[in-house]
């Protein structure tokens, strides 16, 4: 059957959410409000929240403009990873820091690298190889030190050490925030988060290490290629926020 004569292609089709043209030609990095952002043909952008669309870090602005750049005939916002975390991080988390930075902190009281494999022996030295290092690392540079269980029974972690934690992070702008949120969903870990932020590990690395238990099941039974195809979009919002991170930490080092 055709996909012209094809109930559930034609179903597809209108289910699927009208994309926006293409409006603009010329897309440009502009200073604004004491940092920068980004223009289509010169007029500035603005969040969904009609807030001015402006950060601390050229180099982000460029990550904007490149993505507005790159869209075709139409404007798609799934292929917008930046731009998406800016707006968030404007309209959303600015008005409540505290709230997420904590969230962050609850995830390390549940973190992935916490939960280790009783078996096969395989999984378990992969496991101990990725995160062992981390959770002395964690332990170390967050005075947290963290309680490790085996299956999937829960373990409970330092709850005032966690508290603590997230006090500390409420002091981070909200696109810190709103990209260490992203970064801790993603991995299901605030340990590999934050590794990432202080430059502890790369983004490919913390992927990796987030992705131990699935990629063992991969190398033992093989792909499948819509889950793979979920993991390639987890790891574009993932490298998009570790990129905004990069690019805040080289700002406020200069």
């Amino acid at each position: 059957m055709s996909d012209e004569h094809n109930p559930m292609q034609r179903a597809r089709e209108h289910a699927r959410p009208k994309l926006p043209k293409r409006f603009y030609k010329d897309v440009s990095v502009e200073p604004a409000d004491g940092g920068w952002t980004v223009a289509l043909d010169g007029r500035l952008l603005k969040t969904p929240g009609r807030q001015s669309l402006a950060v601390a870090s050229k180099a982000i602005a460029a990550m904007i403009a490149a993505e507005w750049e790159a869209q075709a005939e139409e404007v798609d916002p799934s292929t917008m990873p930046v731009t998406r975390l800016v707006n968030t991080a404007i309209d959303g988390v600015a008005k409540v820091c505290a709230e997420v930075a904590r969230d962050i902190a609850r995830y390390a009281c549940s973190d992935l690298v916490c939960y280790r494999a009783e078996g096969p022996q395989g999984l378990v030295e992969k496991q101990a190889e990725a995160w062992d290092e981390l959770v002395a690392w964690f332990a170390d540079r967050h005075a947290m030190r963290m309680r490790l269980s085996q299956g999937i029974m829960p373990v409970e972690q330092d709850a005032e050490a966690a508290e603590a934690l997230g006090e500390k992070l409420s002091g981070r702008s909200p696109l810190e925030l709103a990209a260490l949120h992203t970064l801790t969903s993603l991995a299901g870990s605030a340990v590999i988060a934050l590794a990432v932020a202080q430059e502890r590990l790369d983004a490919e690395a913390a992927w990796a290490a987030a992705h131990v238990d699935e990629d063992w099941q991969i190398a033992q039974w093989g792909e499948d290629t819509e889950a793979m195809n979920r993991r390639a979009m987890r790891w574009r919002e993932f490298n998009a926020a570790a990129g905004v991170l990069a690019a805040l930490g080289a700002c406020g080092a200069g």
